[in-house]
């Protein structure tokens, strides 16, 4: 800084408090909301944004821009990876962010608290979501509950003509129903948060490792589930990130079982496709997504009008409809045609309590293997190492 005998000039001073009082500002709680910024930028899975342009009759986008004139500006990202990057990139006020993205943008101070009193529908989400511990910290509340659901096995139904009920047919070198190897049959998640679904699935088949947390694995377990992937990585057919690729392979690449969402199965069987999904006997992993709000974000205000908006149980029903999730606003489940009155409970809304929804895997003072190394580790192993 320039100094003027010993002491700091007053332009200096100046520019200081500013400094200090625009960061104290910035850091206080919103008690009201002023008018929309006229738009609205958002980072959102594939799906979970429409505005008519796949199929007129979902459009939630359209009526909130009249309404608001917040004009939605929407980036799809394929893996919570992608959404974090892009998050540290700036520029977005939104992101659908799942629970093994969340705690990354909490603690990587990527986003905000929000004040849950803006937001009229706030008293519409489900009690089951409501103090999840992927978007509370801290005691303060990181965003809005947005949809959640099961990661499901999906399956050909002409390869099996009963259900298979365990993760092994895509863990485990096997002979299936139709006399076929599993070899380059069957797919699994691209991204390292698809560790915990082996976890899981060793839970169950090997009780000596003691498993607890499918998300906090000690060096012992975590060694175990390494093991069983690079079992399965020679029967792989693809690592799968991208929805509409996987559909493509299931139709005509020959892929018969998968780990996957409901989103595919239900497009998929739209199309008359011989599929079907099942919820193994292992259990499953799953999603429970946040709208969270950026740290910097430039449109904080259309931002808030979105985010009550999106608890509107008609918007949430017309969501899980087309996305084939769960509502986190229970009243969707019948305020949406789109849905239909066995929607949600088809969804998995009744299977809550067993499903290990996604959270980042932390060290815990050096107990559990860190996220850092999951990335690291799944990379190599995607790769054949």
């Amino acid at each position: 800084m320039n100094k003027i005998n010993g002491n700091y000039t007053l332009s200096a001073i100046c520019l200081g408090l500013l400094s200090f009082l625009s960061t104290a500002l910035a850091a206080e709680m919103p008690t009201s909301i002023g008018k929309g910024e006229g738009q609205l930028n958002i980072i959102a899975w594939p799906g979970y944004i429409e505005r008519g342009e796949s199929d007129k009759n979902y459009d939630w986008v359209t009526p909130f821009e009249k309404q608001t004139s917040c004009k939605v500006n929407v980036k799809t990202a394929a893996t919570s990876d992608e959404m974090v990057s892009l998050m540290a990139k700036g520029g977005y006020d939104l992101v659908t962010a799942s629970g093994d993205a969340s705690l990354r943008l909490i603690y990587g101070k990527r986003v905000q608290p929000i004040n849950p009193a803006l937001i009229p529908n706030w008293k519409n989400i489900d009690p089951r979501l409501m103090k999840g511990a992927w978007f509370n910290v801290g005691g303060k509340v990181y965003g809005t509950p947005y949809q959640w659901g099961p990661n499901l096995l999906m399956y050909n139904t002409k390869t099996f003509p009963t259900a298979p009920d365990s993760w092994s047919v895509i863990f485990v070198p096997q002979i299936l129903p139709d006399g076929k190897s599993n070899q380059g049959r069957v797919q699994a998640y691209d991204g390292p948060i698809a560790i915990a679904d082996a976890a899981l699935y060793l839970k169950s088949t090997q009780p000596d490792l003691k498993i607890e947390d499918p998300y906090q694995l000690n060096e012992t377990q975590y060694q175990a589930v390494l093991k069983l992937l690079r079992v399965q990585h020679p029967l792989i057919h693809r690592y799968w990130h991208d929805a509409s690729v996987q559909m493509s392979d299931f139709k005509n690449e020959g892929v018969v079982a998968s780990s996957s969402w409901p989103y595919q199965a239900n497009a998929l069987k739209s199309e008359k496709q011989p599929i079907a999904t099942v919820f193994p006997k292992e259990g499953v992993t799953g999603w429970a997504d946040t709208t969270m709000l950026a740290a910097d974000a430039e449109h904080p205000n259309c931002a808030y009008q979105w985010m009550n908006w999106s608890l509107e149980p008609k918007v949430q029903g017309d969501v899980a409809a087309w996305f084939g999730s769960v509502p986190s606003v229970p009243a969707g489940c019948k305020a949406s045609t789109l849905l239909g009155a066995n929607g949600c409970e088809t969804n998995g809304f009744n299977k809550f309590t067993a499903i290990s929804f996604w959270k980042t895997p932390r060290s815990e003072g050096g107990k559990y293997v860190p996220y850092s190394r999951w990335t690291q580790d799944y990379i190599a192993i995607m790769g054949g190492r």
